[in-house]
């Protein structure tokens, strides 16, 4: 990957002739800021590497990077085609990517799957069920498919009906428990076992490996691979189907290619899987589903009618891509209409009775846009599973301020107690039933992952070891060699058993004789979910000993709902990961709305970056200064300062005076305002609070109030009633809570938003042991001895204070800026565009600037410079902080008349 130029800050540019031809695509006549964002961009794809690129919330910035970006796909690709009249391949091809089946860009796992033959192809062209994992009648076929065709023949010519990998049936037909014995499995053979056995099995943790070898939806129709794609990536659903209307409102819509990815859970349209509700659920049926079809073809074809009235709805298959007629129309459908996004692909589906899921992964192969979320592509399995090669290629990372805590927690891995003890019950039934029948390779490894489970168990329950928490702890951190060292598992090869697991099909196996002994068909806990639990922990164990810590968690489950004792693996570094992305693409962006301060998110994702090599953009806002009024509010109407700090935030005084401030805005402000707390409990503590002493009573008499429900999938319903009474001209409050989805890409332009409130600084948890351990990490505490030190937190606070007390500059100010991001995400959900207009109250003496103390990291300093260069940063009373907001909204209002 090339390396990016050399650090740039704001540009001010001058809109020329040149410049409307660069920018064709652009809908409307573009603002200066949005050209310099643009040019900014277009020369960051032009050099490749890492650029970070900043433009504030609502002035355009979506529309600015699809201009851009897409200009530079259609000129790269008209530069290469004109080189190619030029110059040819030496063998007379064209040279793409695509050409060579079975090239370095396949997965490791589809070229172990398969050892190291080639499939030779004679046409050039790379085919969607390459891509997609899809079956080919023409492909040619294997030693190791030949095997499986000659056990499944056999298996096919036994009168009674099997599955392979069967689920308790509904009508309670009786399975033969040898379907569920494991091939056998000898050591000698490992590196290639699974040419004795069907592949599948678990991808340690992940559902990639089914994802490859059962998603068998769509056709075998041969796509050409575009040479290079850009990949857009957000965070949210709704973030993406926001792109795509923007792309619309562009030529490039009805130009390129665009593919629009998701989630199963988001795309599923089969009501009986929907219903489960769970995405890992959602994840596992429909795979099973796809296994059961694959089966029952098979069948259809060798037993006659008679054959096919014995099926069960368990071994049917999914409704949704049983007919392929239906699937070619959807991908007709798909390409003549243009972009869609997520709900117009699920709508399109609905409205033919086929899978939009694998409808929109058949496109990825020929698009040259592919809109997807965060876990999609940085996710090194789910890339993989959705066959996407990064190689020279664009990656474009939106709403990246918290990139690196993101792709970090995608590493994650954790297993409950409930799991590992379910797992543990299920292979003590299997061991005790095929004891007998097991080689020894098997039996081995399968009373191997016994006696690790056991230890996780003991490790959960035994309240009285002294190596992990003290008598009054539930939570401990150690790095991963403390934790198999006490717990003498030292000495078990994780990598030669991950293997086993991978290549085995045993945890199918097992879970499917597991879910047939306890009868699981209507219970949310699943089996196979527990197993690839514990394998996602047995593959963070492999990691390296720095790079993230084992949580041990022996809380007790409540009534509440809390989750009882768990085992979890903390991912602290992403450079890695990041690096893996990095090597293969052309060009990454990193866009947003708040990516300052940059030099946090350099050291953790690419450190080998040298300063003067990131190219770094940044630009002010579209408004004019006159149509935001940031205040500083340090005291309240009665005089009272506002300190919200831990140990001040609930006192009746606190929560009082809050009340009577947001009584006083609801006669200053009209139309909407938006109050941020900093958590759902504390939000419902001062509901409640105002509610018993009548101040609720008196804020509705003027304006109707609405809360952000826990519940994301209730949020849309409350923005629906909160906006009817904001046209009907009555005005509404609405308390929502920074980091939830109001506070993450909610619009709330013009009367939807002329006031926010943030009450606080919204400080993370220091309780959070996960928190702390990042913290440190960052900070770079001492020497390793000291860091790997078991650390108790006991859920107080103090603990987590400490930490921070002990930290020296650089996490303590990555705790800061975790504060300042969040908060600035929050106050710039209400200037949307050019005519907008609104208020934003700090309510906290620690936003007042004292010009003694102030320093960097003064909350203040960390606000993006279109706030702070407005900041009424002291006020002498709250009598003053009323006139100001008098005065402003009177302003704004003589402008309309």
């Amino acid at each position: 990957m090339k390396s990016g130029g050399k650090m740039s800050m704001t540009i001010n540019g001058e809109m020329g002739e040149e410049m409307k031809q660069k920018f064709r695509a652009f809908p409307y006549k573009p603002y200066t800021i949005q050209i310099d964002f643009m040019n900014a961009l277009y020369d960051s794809l032009d050099k490749g590497g890492i650029a970070m690129l900043e433009s504030p919330t609502g002035t355009g910035k979506t529309l600015s990077i699809i201009c851009s970006a897409l200009q530079w796909l259609v000129d790269r690709k008209q530069s290469l085609n004109d080189d190619s009249l030029v110059d040819t391949h030496p063998n007379g091809t064209n040279g793409k990517n695509g050409d060579c089946v079975g090239s370095d860009e396949e997965p490791d796992w589809l070229r172990n799957s398969f050892g190291s033959k080639e499939v030779e192809s004679p046409k050039k062209k790379v085919k969607v069920k390459k891509r997609l994992g899809f079956s080919s009648k023409k492909r040619e076929e294997t030693e190791i498919e030949e095997s499986f065709r000659d056990l499944y023949s056999q298996l096919r010519e036994i009168e009674v009906d099997l599955e392979h990998n069967v689920i308790v049936r509904g009508d309670g037909e009786r399975l033969d428990d040898k379907e569920f014995l494991v091939d056998e499995y000898e050591s000698g053979d490992e590196k290639n076992g699974l040419s004795k056995r069907k592949g599948g099995g678990v991808c340690c943790g992940s559902s990639s490996s089914d994802d490859d070898n059962e998603d068998k939806g769509f056709s075998d129709d041969e796509e050409e691979e575009t040479d290079f794609k850009i990949y857009f990536c957000s965070r949210t659903h709704s973030q993406l189907s926001q792109f795509v209307k923007e792309l619309r409102k562009t030529t490039f819509g009805n130009e390129l290619k665009v593919a629009c990815l998701g989630s199963r859970k988001n795309f599923c349209i089969n009501e009986e899987v929907i219903k489960l509700g769970n995405s890992t659920l959602i994840n596992e049926r429909c795979l099973d589903l796809q296994k059961n079809k694959n089966s029952q073809v098979s069948k259809k074809k060798n037993s006659g009618v008679d054959g096919r009235k014995r099926q069960t709805k368990a071994s049917s298959g999914c409704p949704m891509l049983s007919k392929r007629k239906l699937q070619k129309q959807f991908k007709t459908e798909m390409t003549e209409k243009g972009p869609l996004d997520i709900e117009d692909l699920v709508r399109l589906g609905g409205n033919l009775g086929t899978c939009p899921y694998y409808g929109s992964r058949s496109m990825v192969s020929a698009a040259d846009l592919v809109v997807l979320p965060y876990q999609s592509l940085l996710s090194k399995s789910s890339r993989e599973s959705l066959g996407l090669s990064l190689k020279n290629s664009v990656v474009i990372i939106d709403e990246a301020h918290n990139l690196a805590d993101s792709l970090i927690s995608m590493y994650d891995s954790k297993v409950t107690l409930s799991q590992l003890e379910l797992v543990n019950s299920s292979l003590e039934g299997y061991f005790q039933r095929f004891q007998n029948l097991l080689g020894p390779g098997n039996r081995r490894h399968i009373q191997t992952l016994m006696v690790l489970t056991r230890a996780f168990i003991q490790t959960l329950c035994n309240t009285d070891d002294a190596n992990f928490v003290n008598s009054s702890g539930s939570e401990c951190s150690l790095c991963i060699n403390e934790f198999v060292f006490s717990l003498n598992i030292d000495n078990i090869n994780l990598v030669k058993l991950l293997l086993y697991i991978k290549d085995s099909n045993m945890i199918h196996k097992v879970s499917g004789y597991g879910d047939k002994i306890i009868s699981l068909q209507n219970d949310t806990t699943s089996v196979l979910s527990a197993f690839r639990a514990l394998a996602g922990i047995l593959l963070s164990l492999t990691n390296h000993d720095s790079d993230g810590r084992i949580i041990i968690s022996r809380k007790k489950p409540t009534e509440s709902g809390q989750q009882g004792g768990y085992l979890k693996y903390v991912m602290l570094t992403g450079e890695k990961i990041f690096h893996e992305i990095v090597n293969e693409a052309h060009a990454v962006v990193l866009a947003g709305g708040t990516l300052q301060p940059i030099e946090e998110t350099r050291v953790r994702l690419f450190p080998w970056l040298a300063q003067d090599q990131l190219h770094f953009f940044s630009c002010g806002h579209i408004i004019s200064p006159d149509n935001i009024l940031p205040i500083s509010v340090s005291t309240g109407p009665t005089g009272q300062p506002f300190d919200f700090s831990y140990s001040c935030r609930s006192t009746s005084a606190m929560v009082g005076e809050l009340g009577l401030l947001l009584c006083n805005l609801v006669t200053a402000v009209p139309q909407g305002i938006i109050v941020f707390f900093s958590s759902f409990d504390y939000e419902e503590y001062v509901y409640d609070a105002w509610k018993a002493s009548g101040i609720l009573g008196r804020i509705t008499k003027k304006k109707r109030l609405f809360r952000e429900p826990r519940k994301n999938t209730e949020v849309e319903l409350i923005l629906k009633e909160y906006k009817e009474s904001i046209d009907a001209n009555s005005g509404a409050v609405i308390l929502a809570v920074v980091g939830g989805k109001i506070s993450e890409g909610i619009n709330f332009s013009d009367g939807l938003g002329r006031c926010i409130v943030m009450v606080g600084l919204p400080y993370p948890s220091p309780s959070d042991i996960e928190l702390m351990e990042r913290v440190k990490h960052i900070d770079r505490i001492g020497d390793p001895k000291k860091n790997s030190n078991v650390t108790c937190f006991n859920g107080d606070a103090q603990a987590g204070f400490e930490v921070l007390r002990s930290c020296k500059h650089r996490g303590k100010e990555y705790y800061e800026n975790l504060c300042m991001k969040a908060v600035n995400q929050s106050i710039g959900r209400a200037i949307r565009h050019i005519n907008d207009y609104a208020a934003i109250l700090l309510v906290d003496t620690r936003y007042t600037s004292d010009s003694s103390k102030k320093n960097i990291s003064h909350p203040t300093n960390k606000l993006p410079h279109w706030i702070k260069n407005r900041l009424v940063s002291k006020t002498s009373s709250y009598g003053e902080v009323h006139r100001l907001l008098h005065q402003f909204f009177k302003f704004h209002k003589s402008k309309l008349i």
